[in-house]
C-alpha cells in the first residue's frame, strides 16, 4: 500500500512519533492506523513520544570544549526535579560533547547523528531517557564555536561560550563570568544596529519628564541618555564585575581581543508550567 504524507502526518498527530517511526509502523501495518498506532505503543515510540506535547522549560545549559571547538547546548525537560537528575545531567552533558565532535549544522542534523558509544541515534538516546525518567526532553538549540575558548556555566541555568583573538585563560574565564552576570547583548558599539539606536532615541524623547522641555535641551538629554544607555548593553564598556573601578575593555586592553560570545538563560522565551511543587511530587510518584 502507499503511504501518503497525510497518513504519516496524522499518525504522528495522534501519537506524537517522529516521521521515519511513523512511516515504518504504516508501512508494517499496510496502512492501517489503529493497527499502526498499537505498533508504535508495542516498540515504547508513542509511550515516550505521547509526552512531547508538554510544556518543558526546565532543564540544564551545558558546554564543552576540546581542541580549540566548544560548543554550548540547552536541553529541557519538564521539572526542575528532573534536571537535578544525575541521569539527565549526565546525557545533557554527554550532548554537547557530542556537538563539539561531530558539529552538525541544525538540531535535525544532531538527532539524526549516531552516538559512537552506543550506535544509536541521538534522537533514539533521548527516547529511551524519556522512558526511563518518565518526562519530555528536548534538545532546544546548541552553538559552537572555534578558536581561543572559555566557558561558564552558572548552576546549569546560564551558560557562555566565549572567544578570544589571543589565548588567556583567567582574563576569559572572568570575561566568562561577567557575561553570566552582566548580560551584554554586544561586544562593542560597532555591533549596535541603528534601528535599535533610533528606536531607544524615539522612546526616550517620548517620556513625560522631557515633554516641557525646549527641544534643543531635550535633545542634549537624550543624547546623554541613550549614550548610557548604550554603553549598559556593550560588553567592554561594562564595569567589570568583579573590579567596578574598571571596564571589561580596560582588564582586556593589550592582552586580547573578544572576538565572538554566546550567552544562553535557560528557558528564556518558553512558556513556563504551572505546577506547585506538591503537585509536582505527587507527579513523579504517579508516574
Amino acid at each position: 500500500m502507499n503511504i501518503t504524507a497525510a497518513m504519516v502526518k496524522e499518525l504522528r498527530e495522534k501519537t506524537g512519533a517522529g516521521i521515519m517511526d511513523a512511516k515504518k509502523a504504516l508501512a508494517e501495518n499496510d496502512g492501517d492506523m489503529e493497527k499502526a498506532m498499537e505498533f508504535l505503543r508495542q516498540k515504547g515510540v508513542a509511550s515516550a513520544d505521547k509526552k512531547m506535547g508538554r510544556i518543558a522549560a526546565e532543564g540544564l545549559v551545558a558546554s564543552y570544549i576540546e581542541n580549540g571547538v566548544g560548543a554550548i547546548v540547552e536541553v529541557n525537560c519538564e521539572t526542575d526535579f528532573v534536571a537535578k537528575n544525575e541521569d539527565f545531567k549526565e546525557l545533557v552533558q554527554g550532548i554537547a560533547k557530542h556537538i563539539a565532535e561531530t558539529k552538525p549544522s541544525t538540531v535535525e542534523e544532531l538527532n539524526a547523528s549516531i552516538c559512537p558509544v552506543c550506535n544509536k541515534s541521538i534522537e533514539d538516546v533521548v527516547k529511551e531517557k524519556i522512558a526511563t525518567i518518565g518526562e519530555k526532553i528536548t534538545i532546544r538549540r546548541f552553538e559552537i564555536l572555534e578558536g581561543n575558548l572559555a566557558t561558564y556555566i552558572h548552576n546549569g541555568k546560564i551558560g557562555v561560550l566565549l572567544k578570544t583573538s589571543e589565548k588567556q585563560d583567567e582574563i576569559a574565564k572572568d570575561v566568562c563570568l561577567h557575561i553570566a552576570s552582566s548580560a551584554p547583548e554586544f561586544i562593542s558599539r560597532e555591533e549596535i544596529p541603528q534601528s535599535v539606536i533610533d528606536e531607544e532615541t524615539r522612546i526616550e524623547m517620548g517620556k513625560e519628564d522631557l515633554a516641557k522641555k525646549p527641544e534643543n535641551i531635550r535633545a542634549k538629554i537624550v543624547e546623554g541618555r541613550i549614550n548610557k544607555l548604550m554603553a549598559s548593553r556593550c560588553l567592554i564598556e561594562q564595569p567589570f564585575v568583579k573590579n567596578p573601578d574598571e571596564t571589561v575593555g580596560q582588564l582586556i586592553e593589550g592582552k586580547c581581543k573578544i572576538e565572538k560570545f554566546i550567552r544562553y538563560v535557560l528557558g528564556e522565551g518558553l512558556e513556563k508550567r504551572e505546577d506547585n511543587f506538591a503537585e509536582e511530587v505527587m507527579s513523579q510518584v504517579k508516574g
